[in-house]
Order: structure tokens, then C-alpha cells, then sequence
């Protein structure tokens, strides 16, 4: 037993014996994951220890917390997830981000050689974009649901910011951590236009491109054709860099330091 404080502690192991019944090793996966986010896990948003469990088949979430109400949708894999996170229809995870409509996601690794978690990190739901969900192509023809549409959630377009670990690598991380970690960037839930919140986290993520703590105006420049391809409607990308850097500094994502000067803080 691992201890993420001093009053949580996080058990790295399944209990394989809630999985004896099952002979579908996809069933036996999903009910040993569930069953250990649901003893295990803590709330992210407010710190309540154990969240709760929904009934099977609720088609948005998986999880909530019965104190802040918020909803987490879970998704296990038994190694790494790489670039790109398989998801469910287009159509719907679209309607989702226009409604604003979407859980938070927890992600969990583990080994399937020995049952236990490599890795379990949430994805909170306002890092949701358009510009992360990739469309799949229709299914052929011949398949079950012929022309149904899918959809990917492109992982290594989201910020480092939006991936907070609870175990990275198999090491727990301090619980006060993982509470700091959400609330430095929920002041982007305060953005309800989708368009503007994606300008946001494209600089946020132009600026972890510069691997550093400290930076300067122009290196956030050194980004406007990136940006600019990716905003094409927009002809005035630097007045829109300043503009972000300037939401980024009044929510105490950074801090300016004068002359166009910044530090993260």
C-alpha cells in the first residue's frame, strides 16, 4: 500500500478475484478497472475521497462525485495510450462539445501480466476542442453498423497541462499536487465560446513548445504561420497572441515580468 497523503492511500493491484465470473477478457477488464476507480479514486475538482459509481450503460459518464458534481467517463488500455485514444460516434462527441455536454475523462494503463496500474490520469473536460476529436472513416459496407462514423481523441494535441497524473510510470503522485494541477486551469470553463477557448490552449500549447519557464513576446511569435494555418479566419495573429498571453497572465497561468517578458508559473 502506497500512501498519496496522510489520510489517502492508493492500492496499485486489481482485485482479480471480482473478475472470476467473467470469461470475455474485455469484460473482465472493464469490470477489475471500474471496480478499482471506484474504491481508489479521488476527485480531482473538490478532493472528496471515492467517487461514485454509475450504473452500466449510462451513455455519458461512468463516474461522478456526489459533492461537486462532476462527471468522469473512464477508458482503460493495458499499455501506454499513444497518440491517439479511440472514441465513440463523431456526430455525437460533436454535439457533445457544442452543448457543453461532456464528462471529464480518466485514463488508465495497466499490465495485464500482473493486474496492476501503470499509469491513471485525467483529462478535465473544458481541454475538449473540436481540433482534438479526429473523424474516422465510415465503416465499409459490409460491416454490422455500415457507413457509422467514429471518432479519435488526438491525445498529443492536448496540453501537458490537461494530463494530470493520480500515477505516472507507476509512481503515485502527492494528492495536494493533483488538486493544484486542476484548479491552475479551470478558469478556461469560464469560456463558454468553444473558438475562443481553442485559441487559448493553442498558445498554451505553443508555449510548452518552448520547453522553458521563462520567455519572451517573440518566441510566442515564432508561432504565427503555425497559428495562423491553424486559425485561417483570423488576420491578425499576433494582436490574437497577445490577447491570449494577456487571459493567460490575469488567470495566474503566467506571470509578466515586463518587456515583454513572461514566466510560468
Amino acid at each position: 500500500m502506497l500512501t498519496i497523503s496522510s489520510n489517502v492511500s492508493m492500492q496499485l493491484t486489481f482485485d482479480t478475484k471480482l473478475a472470476k465470473n467473467y470469461k470475455s477478457a474485455q469484460q473482465k477488464a472493464r469490470v477489475l478497472t471500474e471496480a478499482w476507480v471506484d474504491n481508489v479514486a479521488f476527485c480531482p475538482n473538490c478532493g472528496r475521497l471515492n467517487i461514485d459509481k454509475y450504473p452500466n450503460n449510462r451513455p455519458v459518464a461512468d463516474f461522478y462525485c456526489s459533492n461537486c458534481n462532476e462527471d468522469y467517463e473512464l477508458k482503460s488500455k493495458q499499455e501506454n495510450f499513444g497518440t491517439k485514444i479511440v472514441d465513440g460516434a463523431y456526430r455525437t462527441m460533436m454535439e457533445r462539445l457544442r452543448s457543453n455536454v461532456i464528462p471529464n475523462l480518466f485514463l488508465l494503463s495497466y499490465n495485464s501480466a500482473n493486474f496492476d496500474v501503470s499509469n491513471f490520469l485525467v483529462v478535465p473536460k473544458h481541454f475538449f476542442v473540436p481540433e482534438i476529436i479526429e473523424k474516422r472513416k465510415p465503416l465499409s459496407q459490409t460491416a454490422r453498423r455500415a457507413g457509422w462514423i467514429g471518432c479519435n481523441i488526438s491525445f498529443q494535441n492536448i496540453p501537458s497541462a490537461g494530463k494530470i497524473f493520480f500515477i505516472k510510470n507507476h509512481v503515485i503522485e502527492p494528492k495536494k499536487k493533483v488538486l493544484s494541477q486542476w484548479q491552475k486551469t479551470l478558469f478556461l470553463r469560464e469560456e463558454k465560446e468553444i473558438g475562443a477557448r481553442g485559441w487559448v490552449l493553442d498558445v498554451m500549447k505553443c508555449i510548452e513548445k518552448l520547453n522553458r519557464v521563462n520567455f519572451i513576446l517573440d518566441d510566442v511569435y515564432a508561432f504565427e504561420r503555425e497559428l495562423g494555418n491553424k486559425h485561417p479566419g483570423n488576420r491578425h495573429v499576433k494582436d490574437k497572441i497577445r490577447q491570449q498571453l494577456q487571459i493567460l497572465r490575469d488567470k495566474g497561468y503566467l506571470q509578466f515580468m515586463g518587456q515583454g517578458r513572461y514566466c510560468l508559473r
